[in-house]
């Protein structure tokens, strides 16, 4: 039986070049020295700012012995509310989405089925306050859910770009007194990261936006006060001391 010698040799010079080369970067991997005068730290800008985003969420519920005659009440008040809001809708001023749609069984405590209830909801958002509290004030067909407050995506970025430098300030500011404390010339950016949070505070909506629309007199704008929030940017990361 023939051996094919050459064949073999070039096998065996293959596994030896890559025991060699696994070697090397073993020894390569044990030999990085363990990094020296390195400190972790961060640092955080803040800036407060007026909520310049509305929402306000209406909704009705009905309830009735037949299924289709529920789901048809609830069609007919969310068209006659869209119907009533969307002539004065503009994008980015006042947007119209609906909510929630729900249709369920009732049943009594033998289980026994008794009837339906369902629920549909409306959102009026958007920047015009006073656009979206006078389209509110004039449905009719349904009440007040929910009254929210928020930043809009052009104040938001904004507002970040204000607490993001205010951050790296700090962070740069902080970096160079460590390195002058441990007697250091200065430093150099090793690693960093960059996060950005807001925290809303409550907004101030006044008791009579609460309460049912019938209230207070049909087709009045929607009493609300905005509040504000607290745009925060954290940076932190790692410097070498030099």
């Amino acid at each position: 039986m023939r051996t094919n010698r050459p064949h073999t040799l070039k096998l065996l010079t293959a596994c030896i070049a890559l025991a060699a080369s696994g070697a090397a970067v073993a020894q390569n991997s044990v030999a990085q020295p363990t990094p020296q005068n390195v400190v972790q730290l961060s640092a955080n800008g803040t800036v407060e700012v007026q909520q310049d985003l509305l929402s306000i969420s209406l909704a009705t519920t009905r309830d009735g012995a037949d299924a289709n005659s529920v789901q048809t009440q609830l069609k007919q008040a969310l068209d006659a509310a869209l119907s009533e809001v969307k002539s004065t809708a503009q994008p980015g001023q006042m947007d119209v989405r609906t909510g929630n749609f729900n249709l369920s069984p009732r049943y009594n405590k033998d289980g026994k089925l008794t009837g339906w209830q369902g629920s549909v909801g409306l959102v009026l958002e958007g920047r015009d306050f006073t656009r979206i509290t006078a389209a509110a004030g004039r449905v009719q067909t349904m009440t007040l859910s929910n009254v929210d407050f928020g930043l809009s995506r052009e104040k938001r970025a904004q507002v970040e770009t204000e607490a993001q430098t205010q951050a790296i300030d700090s962070f740069k500011a902080k970096a160079g007194e460590i390195a002058r404390g441990f007697g250091f010339s200065g430093y150099t950016l090793r690693e960093v990261s960059v996060n950005a949070n807001d925290q809303g505070f409550q907004p101030r909506v006044r008791a009579m936006a609460m309460e049912a629309k019938a209230s207070y007199a049909a087709s009045a704008p929607v009493p609300v006060e905005a509040g504000k929030t607290l745009v925060q940017v954290n940076v932190s990361g790692a410097v070498q001391l030099k």
